[in-house]
């Protein structure tokens, strides 16, 4: 499935992070409860996006063959002080700052340690832009801010984490996502704000052997329907099902059971 260019990872990634930094810097409670992962509070949510982007960024720039623990990457813990605005966006600054570089040095095809299919500075091009644009919109969510994303971002996010239950059931690392199976059902995603030409449908098909997924339009067992942004945060059990603008057609048991079992990570 075609991706986004690495330039546009590296310079959505950056942006994210400066969204990610006014949201910091806004004035809310850096202590108040996450809704959506509810075991941390705001704080917590930025110290962890902040790590992972110098553990990750540590990986691109030193070419890592195998993974590398996070007590091992310098700075991953965030500053020393708790609630201190001002000190947690300078560290998150500078932890995108050095992401960003390290991956426009490295380049898409640089030989670098993954858990997932690819080992290359590309994989994680990708997989951090959206990891932080999820977890922008976990920010915005505990602020009460407004949130939306590009339409090109949006969907390859969805694409991506397919790809990624994808790989997660064919290597047999999650015992949830095999139970993803059974012929005769389907989950179709379709952005109802999607510009003419933009594919943003998608068609997932379960069968005996695990399930298969296309960009496309067809009928299905249960439909998810919304603004692609809504759409995706659904898919990412970022909003619930009976949300605004959202709408479930068909057998909601079913997308419930997909949402369940693809929320690993």
């Amino acid at each position: 499935m075609t991706s986004l260019a690495h330039e546009r990872y590296c310079d959505e990634t950056a942006h994210q992070v400066g969204q990610l930094r006014d949201l910091v810097t806004s004035g809310t409670d850096l202590s108040a409860t996450v809704p959506t992962c509810p075991d941390w509070s705001l704080e917590d949510l930025v110290r962890h996006t902040g790590g992972a982007l110098r553990w990750a960024g540590l990986l691109v720039r030193t070419r890592a063959q195998e993974n590398v623990p996070d007590e091992e990457v310098p700075g991953a813990a965030g500053p020393d002080a708790r609630g201190d605005a001002a000190a947690l966006d300078a560290w998150l600054a500078e932890s995108g700052e050095a992401f960003v570089g390290a991956l426009r040095e490295a380049g898409p095809d640089a030989k670098v340690w993954s858990w997932g299919g690819r080992h290359d500075a590309g994989f994680w091009a990708r997989r951090m832009t959206h990891e932080v644009t999820v977890h922008r919109a976990d920010a915005a969510l505990t602020a009460g801010q407004p949130y939306r994303v590009a339409p090109d971002v949006a969907a390859d996010a969805i694409d991506e984490w397919l790809e990624i239950v994808e790989f997660v059931q064919r290597t047999g690392t999650d015992p949830e996502a095999n139970e993803l199976r059974g012929p005769g059902r389907s989950i179709h995603l379709h952005a109802t704000d999607a510009a003419p030409g933009a594919d943003a449908e998608w068609l997932i098909e379960l069968g005996e052997d695990g399930f298969t997924w296309r960009r496309g339009h067809e009928k299905a067992t249960a439909a998810l329907r919304g603004p692609l942004t809504d759409v995706l945060l659904a898919f990412y059990r970022r909003l619930p099902l009976d949300a605004p603008g959202i709408e479930v057609l068909g057998e909601r048991e079913l997308l419930e059971f997909w949402l369940e079992r693809a929320s690993f990570g």
